[in-house]
């Protein structure tokens, strides 16, 4: 059913991504699918890495540290944003159609006072992606 999955990743909130990285190894498993991890980085420096090709290199450090945790094999792919905060879900938009994604299987956290008003970035994919996507929380 799937053949492609894709996971979006903030290294500097690795810690948070745990039962999301789970469901997307388990969907690889069971569907024999490949998945990207796709980390998104600004050209500057930022508090993960002073540039993006190091910001980079530590994405494909996780990636394959994740690969042996889960026994599946998670491919590294970063975007660079001019402004994330700004166009995060625009880039990650347009990674999955470049690689060609058919399931975004996205961390989430408990929406607070700030998701009444705007759209977190899971909600937004969840509802403006052409393709499906899983929201875990």
């Amino acid at each position: 059913m799937f053949k492609t999955l894709m996971i979006p990743v903030d290294l500097a909130h690795a810690d948070g991504l745990a039962k999301a990285l789970k469901v997307c190894a388990d969907l690889c498993k069971h569907y024999g699918a490949e998945a990207y991890m796709v980390g998104v980085t600004q050209s500057g420096p930022t508090d993960v890495a002073p540039t993006p090709k190091l910001y980079a290199e530590k994405l494909a450090t996780f990636a394959a540290d994740q690969s042996n945790a889960h026994g599946v094999s998670f491919r590294a792919h970063s975007e660079i944003s001019h402004d994330p905060a700004v166009d995060l879900d625009t880039v990650l938009e347009r990674a999955a159609d470049d690689l060609g994604v058919d399931l975004i299987v996205m961390a989430s956290h408990v929406p607070g006072f700030a998701e009444r008003v705007f759209a977190s970035n899971a909600g937004y994919l969840a509802s403006h992606a052409k393709i499906s996507v899983l929201v875990v929380r």
